[in-house]
């Protein structure tokens, strides 16, 4: 929680309980939830709290480097609070998005630097297949 604090002080910006509330949130899961899920998750403690406030406090909480935002391909994207570079894999039966801890693509970022002429930023790797449960229900079928 500190370093939430500090972050907002150092950038000058008003850290309010809505956002409090979203980071909390995505620090207590595993699961990478999109703005709908996060708002659901919220509404029984923030009964006033809108759907465009938690969007708004997921831009900031982007913007700052405490949240990550992901792009599955579905149209909308999710949220990871796990900041630290890893990849994510997504069942592309059910949707579930999972971490993959453990690798390390900063080879791969040296070695696109090194066939083209960018000054590679940063890199997001995606995987997609079939979670253990989705695959065990295909089995079943």
């Amino acid at each position: 929680m500190n370093n939430l604090s500090e972050v907002f002080k150092e950038k000058k910006l008003k850290l309010t309980p809505q956002r409090i509330a979203v980071y909390k949130y995505l620090k207590s899961t595993k699961e990478h939830p999109s703005a709908e899920v996060i708002y659901k998750a919220l509404q029984p403690e923030y009964p006033t709290m809108s759907l465009a406030t938690v969007y708004k406090a997921l831009k900031t909480l982007v913007e700052v480097g405490l949240v990550q935002e992901i792009n599955v391909g579905e149209g909308n994207f999710r949220y990871d609070g796990m900041v630290c570079p890893h990849s994510h894999i997504q069942c592309l039966s059910c949707g579930r998005v999972d971490d993959i801890a453990g690798f390390c693509f900063n080879d791969l970022n040296d070695t696109v630097k090194g066939q083209t002429d960018y000054e590679v930023m940063t890199s997001q790797v995606y995987f997609y297949g079939l979670c253990r449960d989705c695959k065990n229900n295909k089995k079943d079928e």
